[in-house]
């Protein structure tokens, strides 16, 4: 059985509940009474200003860092309940910028989404898991590439089939498209858009505001730390945009995708 074929059914639950979150680094409040919903299966784009804690939630429910206040039900349990190991068979995580080792070989950085059920030594089902993640993202044929050497394309795809070796129920990624050029960040995003049709839940925070609408079912707009809204795209308005980012906009639509046009600087 293929790696997508384990989501083709859909259960709407709660598979992320936010309850009143607040962070802060110190002194510094970075969020502050932060509530919201994914179900399962939901593919959520966080947008908002520089500074708005798009990160900060992410790392929050990724168990990174630890709330200040408040609750994050991870499928119907606290996530700060959840031992390590189980939390990482639920959970993965993409940072924005990967600090991991990228001169290994791609099988052996996929291999390494793997860790959270390797117990000795990895297994020939850990093999055979990892080799139908590169197969399902036609990526088998730079599996004995280095990292390093890959376009940053297909380094984030690398990092994405290390995240779905992980086979958790939940993908979260921080900026996933940053760095890339127009057609790598296509790629990625079409990418993201099959896994989650196919049932995977995902959040990811992004800052443009097109590939947001484009790509996502849902928006939670995030400013100076607390929620300004969260809304299907289909209910994303010019208000919306305006009221998060301080500029003015036009929203024209091609027939089928809605797109979003700065005008100008409210002053």
């Amino acid at each position: 059985m293929g790696y997508f074929a384990q989501f083709q059914i859909f259960v709407l639950y709660k598979m992320i509940d936010i309850k009143h979150l607040d962070f802060s680094y110190g002194n510094c409040d970075v969020l502050h009474d932060v509530s919201a919903q994914v179900r399962a299966g939901d593919f959520l784009a966080i947008i908002g200003p520089n500074g708005s804690g798009k990160s900060t939630l992410i790392k929050c429910i990724a168990g990174i860092l630890n709330v200040k206040s408040g609750a994050i039900l991870i499928d119907g349990k606290p996530s700060c309940n959840y031992p390590i190991n189980q939390l990482a068979q639920t959970v993965a995580y993409i940072p924005q910028t990967e600090k991991g080792d990228l001169q290994s070989l791609v099988f052996d950085t996929v291999l390494a989404g793997r860790k959270p059920y390797i117990r000795w030594k990895p297994s020939e089902d850990d093999y055979s898991k990892v080799a139908d993640v590169l197969h399902q993202l036609g990526i088998e044929h730079l599996s004995m590439r280095y990292v390093n050497e890959l376009s940053g394309g297909q380094q984030q795809t690398v990092m994405i089939a290390r995240a779905l070796a992980q086979q958790t129920k939940i993908l979260l990624l921080d900026e996933p498209t940053a760095n890339l050029d127009l057609r790598h960040q296509l790629e990625i995003m079409n990418l993201l858009k099959i896994l989650s049709f196919n049932g995977l839940t995902i959040v990811m925070s992004l800052h443009d505001i097109n590939l947001a609408i484009r790509y996502a079912s849902h928006v939670l707009m995030l400013k100076d730390g607390g929620v300004l809204a969260y809304e299907s795209v289909d209910n994303v308005t010019r208000t919306h945009i305006e009221n998060l980012y301080n500029i003015k906009v036009e929203m024209i639509t091609n027939g089928v995708t809605l797109y979003c046009v700065p005008l100008g600087v409210d002053a």
